[in-house]
């Protein structure tokens, strides 16, 4: 059912390649993206509120723990003993705000010694325990 074969005989294949299915479909593929390409990059632009906030003044103290590689504890910089720790936790926990700890734990400390300074502060009754890192470090 060849149209196209004028000096060739009837049962001769067809050498030619139909290029106007491609070409349909190359035209439909263009305005499909022709038509879809503004709605990619389409921007609402609005003008968001500014605002100003203050400092809350009825903000927690808090407690900064220092827990060294070689075991050493340190109570807002100054050196302590672990018995030491066990009255100021308590002395905390008794405070009516109760501050936070903030637990800075050095990364070759040994785990054991960072989990009993956590339990003992538990068992204080310290509620608010948190872990301070240095997110600028990279990773090695």
């Amino acid at each position: 059912m060849s149209f196209g074969g004028f000096g060739q005989s009837a049962n001769a294949p067809m050498s030619e390649i139909n290029m106007v299915p491609l070409i349909d479909v190359m035209l439909v593929l263009l305005v499909i993206f022709i038509v879809t390409a503004p709605l990619l990059t389409h921007a609402v632009k609005i003008d968001l509120p500014k605002a100003s906030s203050e400092v809350n003044p009825t903000q927690r103290e808090n407690v900064q723990l220092a827990i060294a590689a070689n075991g050493d504890i340190h109570w807002n910089g100054e050196l302590v003993t672990r018995s030491a720790l066990e009255p100021r936790f308590a002395e905390a926990a008794r405070s009516p705000l109760q501050p936070e700890l903030h637990i800075r734990a050095d990364r070759t400390a040994e785990y054991g010694n960072v989990a009993q300074v956590m339990s003992m502060a538990a068992r204080a009754g310290l509620t608010r325990i948190g872990f301070v890192t240095d997110p600028t470090l990279e990773q090695r």
